[in-house]
């Protein structure tokens, strides 16, 4: 099958398109066609135009698509929300099912598939205000998080390698492992088995992990 892969979670803009064979459960998916721009401001602007370069790349038209997988966060309401919104919209013309997964976990599995599951693994990205987005995985699952802190409230014991945003992978004194953004394969990775299945997609909801900055005037004033 063939796969749709977005991520808008990060300060990248991630989209691809990415080969998933179905009747083979130990295969892994294989990307096609990938872009990756790291510009947090450009997310309504890149994201469609980088999904057309990418089908254009793995010779395919839009109808050729078997399914969508997009990031659901955790991130901040405005990027996170252009990528959900592009999937739906592709979804909903195009009469696909979208599967959501979590942004961390796509980021472990790239983790994983490049490096095994011999050691616990912390997955960071930047929240804002000081603070990261995270989870903890052991074995290739995520045992705690995702959740929102401070760094130095983050729980790391020494045996754990830690990858995500390197500018808070920094933070920690923990061995580091290059994967900084979720991949497209790494996207499809985390929703392979209900893709294989063909069940059918949980609601979309975004991970925020926090109320959005902006309020109305008269709840601001209160």
């Amino acid at each position: 099958m063939l796969v749709l892969a977005v991520d808008t979670a990060t300060p990248a803009v991630t989209s691809g398109v990415v080969h998933l064979d179905r009747g083979r459960d130990d295969a892994r998916p294989e990307t096609v066609a990938a872009r990756v721009l790291d510009n947090p401001r450009a997310h309504a602007e890149v994201l469609t135009p980088q999904i057309l370069e990418c089908l254009a790349e793995a010779g395919a038209a839009p109808t050729d698509l078997d399914a969508i997988v997009v990031g659901i966060g955790p991130g901040p309401f405005t990027g996170l929300r252009v990528g959900m919104a592009t999937a739906a919209a592709f979804g909903d013309a195009l009469g696909i099912p979208v599967h959501g997964v979590c942004s961390l976990d796509a980021i472990a599995a790239d983790v994983h598939r490049e490096h095994g599951t011999d050691h616990d693994l912390l997955v960071v990205t930047d929240a804002r205000r000081r603070e990261i987005y995270w989870a903890r995985y052991s074995g290739g699952r995520r045992v705690e998080g995702p959740e929102v802190r401070k760094p130095a409230d983050v729980p790391a014991e020494p045996s754990v390698r830690v990858a995500g945003s390197s500018s808070h992978v920094a933070l920690f004194d923990l061995p580091a492992v290059d994967v900084q953004t979720p991949s497209p394969a790494g996207l499809v990775t985390v929703a392979a088995d209900v893709l294989r299945a063909g069940a059918e997609p949980e609601p979309l909801v975004p991970l925020y992990l926090r109320r959005p900055d902006a309020v109305e005037t008269a709840n601001r004033r209160a």
